[in-house]
């Protein structure tokens, strides 16, 4: 049982004690019910034990967050000084219920089962540590996971169980105020905000000017090189708490394990930490969206726009000076901060709209060119009525590797029953189709469906002696276990 307190209050000038709840995943198999979704233990609810120090205030922790948006929604340019002492015990349980259970555990074992085995006790010393400056940021798991159909990777981080929610305790304090400041343009790790919002954003941009000139960015290893005292001071614009400033200066400056070897980064913020989304939308909210909005619009000549995901994005003007002249500034703009541009992955795209009929374009008429954001390979085509529209299809790099995972998990399971495998690939199916699913790519999710169908066939003929599966004898077993057919889940408003 997990040993959290009640809270007492004063109402009418008697102490009364309120009864509190905190939900928390079981551990798997002790109970006949499973989530659907993560696949672990449902969700069981225990009853708070313990005492509380009487408080003047039993205001929840939304309605906290609430007062301190207001805040900084009245005041913009106000520094907030006093920010820790809303981590509180309370505070704590929130945070520890939003960080993942299911996630790997960091550098000392510890998984989530095991720490909430004991969680009032924990997260009180946690408190404690963490007010009082000794708390000591224990180093980063460090794992590569592949980031394109090549041989390079993407190193991520895996904080501790205990890390990470003091980590998203830190972050419920930070939010409120930055999403105060934080402009439209950018998308990424928001709250209410996604990817396919910012899809929907370039879509209604690009087609209300007619296309235009995109500047397609790519930021070189961004999150491996943010400069730390650069980070220090863009925060101290905003935040001024010597207690949340120096936790998060430890985090910065965490050992990073990999491969039994600990170093020190002098630069940069892991991936996958908690704490990492946030730090960088405060970095490139002042590095480039600010900029971008109060000092480069105002001195172009024609229209511009930015959309932003996290350390993706891209750029669009109307004119094709305007947007020689920002790709030149730009890589002075990101070196100041530390920051440089790939060379090659950086490039101006004429993408204006293409002429109405096809007997209006000339045989030394340029063709329009494309270019990638979010997975996705942005083009000019046609509508049903034969007008010029901005058409999205898988890229051509995320369809191979996700086709390359689906193959290389089949090789290693392909001597699993055939329920199972069936469960496994409708699942991948499901998820890719929850992204990759929008208005006009329903081309490339049904050759997505068809290739894992190959691969499917493929593999289950290694496992019979001829190393062969007829498709005859494949499409009858698919009417015992079908995969779930290819299908538009966004779509997009074209008024």
């Amino acid at each position: 049982m997990v040993s959290v307190p009640r809270r007492t209050t004063k109402r009418n000038g008697k102490v009364v004690r309120e009864s509190e709840h905190l939900i928390v995943p079981s551990k798997p198999g002790n109970s006949p019910h499973e989530n659907p979704v993560e696949g672990r233990g449902c969700l069981v609810i225990e009853p708070l034990e313990g005492h509380m120090p009487e408080t003047s205030s039993s205001t929840s922790v939304c309605t906290k967050q609430q007062r301190v948006a207001e805040l900084a929604r009245q005041a913009p340019q106000m520094g907030f000084t006093t920010l820790n002492h809303l981590i509180n015990l309370s505070w704590l349980y929130e945070a520890c219920l939003k960080t993942s259970f299911a996630a790997a555990p960091g550098v000392d074992g510890q998984t989530a089962a095991d720490y909430t085995a004991n969680l009032g006790n924990n997260l009180r010393a946690l408190e404690n540590r963490a007010k009082s400056g000794v708390y000591r940021a224990p180093a980063v798991r460090r794992v590569h996971i592949p980031k394109g159909t090549g041989a390079e990777t993407r190193p991520i981080g895996i904080p501790t169980f205990e890390d990470k929610v003091l980590q998203r305790a830190v972050v419920m304090a930070l939010e409120p105020i930055y999403e105060q400041d934080f402009l439209d343009c950018s998308y990424g790790f928001r709250p209410g905000r996604s990817a396919h919002q910012a899809l929907d954003a370039l879509w209604h941009q690009t087609m209300a000017m007619g296309g235009g000139w995109i500047v397609e960015v790519d930021i070189r290893k961004f999150f491996d090189t943010l400069d730390h005292a650069q980070l220090r001071g863009l925060l101290r614009r905003r935040v001024r708490d010597g207690v949340l400033l120096r936790l998060i200066s430890k985090w910065l400056h965490a050992g990073v394990l990999e491969e039994g070897v600990l170093s020190y980064p002098e630069s940069g913020t892991p991936q996958g930490g908690v704490i990492s989304p946030l730090l960088a939308n405060v970095y490139l909210h002042y590095v480039l969206d600010v900029w971008f909005e109060q000092e480069v619009k105002p001195r172009l000549q024609g229209r511009a726009f930015l959309i932003r995901y996290a350390d993706d994005f891209v750029m669009g003007f109307t004119r094709e000076e305007d947007a020689r002249r920002v790709l030149e500034v730009l890589p002075r703009r990101f070196g100041k901060y530390g920051l440089t541009l790939h060379p090659e992955k950086t490039r101006l795209v004429d993408f204006r709209r293409p002429a109405l009929g096809p007997s209006s374009r000339g045989p030394q008429e340029r063709e329009p060119g494309t270019f990638e954001f979010l997975g996705f390979t942005h083009h000019w085509g046609r509508s049903r009525q034969g007008r010029p529209v901005v058409q999205r299809r898988t890229a051509h790099s995320r369809f191979g590797r996700s086709l390359g995972r689906v193959a290389e998990w089949l090789r290693r399971h392909r001597h699993e029953p055939v329920g199972e495998q069936c469960r496994r690939l409708s699942q991948s199916l499901r998820g890719h189709f929850n992204y990759y699913g929008i208005t006009g790519n329903a081309r490339a999710l049904s050759r997505f469906r068809e290739a894992v169908l190959a691969l499917w066939r493929k593999w289950l003929g290694r496992r019979r002696r001829g190393g062969w599966l007829s498709w005859e004898r494949f499409r009858s077993l698919l009417r015992l276990f079908p995969l779930p057919a290819a299908r538009v889940v966004h779509s997009v408003c074209r008024a």
